[in-house]
């Protein structure tokens, strides 16, 4: 292993082989609040340490979200275009408003229609699968999640939501080479994938604009209100895409990394199978486990200290939700995939008033899809080698096949 110094998390290829458990054990010993040396010249502090992080969630007065939740910011701007109108690039008590506004769209009642679409996609997913034999888990099964949620959330077809699933899968992975040309600048290309989500909901929002009656989520904002004023169209279009990326890339690839922790764990695909009213309990350390959103971007706002580390007004703070959960004064044993794990505080949900507002419908959506493969009653094993997506920030797999033993 380098020096702790060399470590550069922004490196995609450490977690597209694998690597980055053990750079993350390394760093919560030796450096849990580290400093960040990027290849183009920027740094920036990474907590790694569950109380860390946690804390970092917590303490609105110290950290800000407005600068976006991802590193980099926008295209040539040092922050976030979104900040104050995007839910995650928000603070207190902006972010207070813009979730209540937001609310409907995440209701019980969105929750049961995006469970329904999911439940009749993945159970046709499972026949297919038993038809041909096996299938890619990644490219066949799991993004149905996703398309079945955003069929629900915004009232569109199955064709158009796999376009918008495309679009998002692109912009997630703009760094990585089976999704994306790798030639130019990458933050163009960043831009690129952004600028057409942005127009795809523009076109839709245009298409609505008169029917606000519409009880899908582009009905509801139009509807919603902003300290007593209805939210503007780039409010409505930042949120949208909010929805089609946060909420529904984190289930497909959580789907594809629970399959294969099950895959690799067989004693626990056993258990699962012969006691299904465990599946609450593994699908809490399937997302612990997975960890798809790897951190989120802070700025801090003042002069804090971490650790005995000084942090200035203005510097950047990663918190690392995939440590944090690998962290084993939290969790005993972290690296055993325990499907009765208890308690099992994880953060890939995040904490307090940034918890994630879709988690309801994304834990409804992923147990629609292992109750599915549950009661299919097929052996799976793996078909060939997994290929990891390329990004430090969502993770998962863009190849997992997988074929049904005889």
């Amino acid at each position: 292993m380098p020096a702790i110094t060399t470590v550069d998390l922004t490196d995609v290829g450490t977690f597209a082989a694998d690597r980055h458990h053990e750079v993350f054990r390394r760093l919560r010993v030796e450096a849990p609040v580290y400093r960040n040396p990027s290849a183009d010249g920027a740094w920036f502090w990474a907590l790694t340490r569950y109380e860390d992080v946690l804390a970092a969630y917590r303490d609105h007065d110290t950290f800000s979200s407005a600068h976006g939740a991802i590193l980099g910011g926008s295209f040539r701007t040092g922050g976030d275009t979104a900040s104050g109108d995007m839910l995650v690039a928000s603070d207190p008590p902006r972010h207070r408003l813009l979730r209540r506004a937001l609310h409907p769209p995440f209701g019980p009642a969105m929750v049961e229609r995006v469970t329904e679409q999911v439940r009749r996609l993945v159970r046709d997913g499972v026949q297919r699968m038993r038809a041909a034999g096996g299938c890619d888990i990644a490219l066949d099964f799991a993004p149905l999640l996703p398309i079945g949620a955003l069929m629900a959330l915004f009232g569109v077809g199955i064709d158009d939501a796999r376009h918008i699933v495309g679009l998002t899968r692109r912009m997630v992975g703009y760094r990585d080479p089976v999704l994306c040309d790798q030639s130019g600048d990458e933050r163009i290309r960043l831009a690129h994938a952004q600028s057409e989500i942005f127009e795809y909901f523009a076109e839709l929002l245009e298409e609505r604009r008169d029917a606000a009656e519409r009880d899908d989520a582009i009905g509801m904002l139009l509807r919603a209100e902003l300290n007593g004023r209805p939210l503007d169209d780039e409010q409505i279009l930042y949120n949208c895409m909010n929805i089609a990326v946060g909420g529904n890339e984190t289930s497909s690839y959580t789907t594809c990394t629970g399959v294969l922790a099950l895959l690799e764990h067989p004693d626990a695909w056993r258990r699962l199978r012969a006691e299904p009213g465990l599946l609450p309990s593994a699908l809490e350390e399937i997302l612990r486990w997975s960890s798809t959103n790897a951190y989120v971007q802070r700025v801090a706002v003042r002069d804090t200290r971490i650790r005995g580390v000084d942090i200035a007004r203005g510097d950047i703070v990663t918190l690392w939700n995939v440590s944090a959960n690998r962290d084993a004064d939290q969790f005993p044993d972290p690296d055993c995939f325990d499907i009765t794990r208890s308690p099992n505080r994880h953060l890939s949900f995040g904490s307090g008033i940034h918890r994630c507002i879709g988690a309801p419908a994304g834990t409804a959506e992923l147990t629609e899809a292992f109750s599915a493969l549950l009661d299919s009653g097929l052996d799976l094993r793996t078909a060939g080698a997994p290929v990891r997506l390329h990004s430090n920030f969502i993770l998962g797999f863009t190849s997992l096949p997988v074929e049904i033993v005889a």
